[in-house]
């Protein structure tokens, strides 16, 4: 499993171009643009298809390349392949064939976004592409939202505006985030800013609206509670549906709160119903 470069071509790593040259055949997500990779660095190999549609055909037929002695290595368009691109269909049926599956490390926009954003949170939940209908979109950021952790988003150019919409009306235009577009590339932009803000300085320039995003966005802020009863908007619905451990646990994961605390006041949710 091979990254390769989200933009610069010189974020190749030299282990990378050594095993690309030594593999027998290089599965990719487009031939055409792995083979303009490839010729860059003047490497002539066989390239064959594996895209998201064809990823389980395609596994069984590289586990036949391998089970005849060939080594075979995977590439995504850029960056790391089974981050938002093909790879970890053909990465578990390797496993399950009881073949090696040895990953080359190198360039993914997700790191490369988090490292600059410069939040301190030291929990980050990477949930890739977002439901691309707004009604999906805010179903899944309501349950995001709260959380204490980064959460890190992939967008495309044509959704861009009306994603960041939903985020600020879901997590509140207050919030920090970190917009990072074009990572490594000519037009690389990184903006630190609100996402109130950031929806607005988006909307008003179409340059902006162009090219790959990554959006990184601030935890939750931790709320002082003032009562027992501060935590029933998130620990209610919880009680009423799932056993009562499992409803502390969730609800202290969402929180942060004491689970004591927490286990107390589901307690007395409980009775109440009762």
């Amino acid at each position: 499993m091979v990254a390769t470069p989200i933009g610069n071509l010189r974020d190749i790593s030299q282990r990378a171009l050594d095993v690309l040259a030594g593999v027998d055949v290089v599965a990719a997500e487009d031939t055409r643009v792995s083979g303009q990779l490839l010729r860059h660095f003047g490497i002539q190999k066989s390239l064959v298809s594996l895209r998201e549609h064809n990823e389980r055909a395609m596994a069984e037929r590289i586990i036949a390349r391998l089970a005849a002695g060939e080594s075979v290595a995977q590439i995504s368009d850029a960056g790391t392949p089974g981050i938002s691109d093909p790879g970890a269909v053909l990465a578990a049926a390797v496993h399950a064939a009881g073949y090696p599956v040895v990953p080359v490390p190198g360039a993914s926009a997700l790191t490369a976004a988090v490292s600059a954003a410069g939040f301190n949170c030291p929990h980050t939940l990477f949930y890739g592409f977002l439901p691309p209908k707004t009604k999906q979109r805010c179903d899944a950021l309501a349950a995001l939202a709260p959380l204490p952790y980064l959460t890190v988003y992939y967008e495309a150019p044509h959704r861009i505006v009306d994603c960041l919409t939903d985020l600020a009306a879901v997590f509140g235009a207050e919030r920090q985030v970190v917009m990072a577009r074009e990572l490594t590339k000519t037009f690389e932009t990184i903006r630190r800013t609100t996402l109130g803000e950031l929806v607005e300085w988006v909307k008003q320039d179409a340059n902006q609206q162009r090219g790959e995003f990554v959006l990184v966005v601030d935890a939750a802020a931790e709320v002082e509670h003032t009562d027992e009863a501060a935590h029933d908007t998130v620990l209610a619905p919880l009680v009423a549906e799932l056993p009562l451990k499992q409803a502390v646990a969730l609800a202290q994961t969402i929180t942060g709160a004491p689970r004591n605390q927490l286990y107390e006041r589901a307690l007395a949710l409980k009775k109440a119903k009762q």
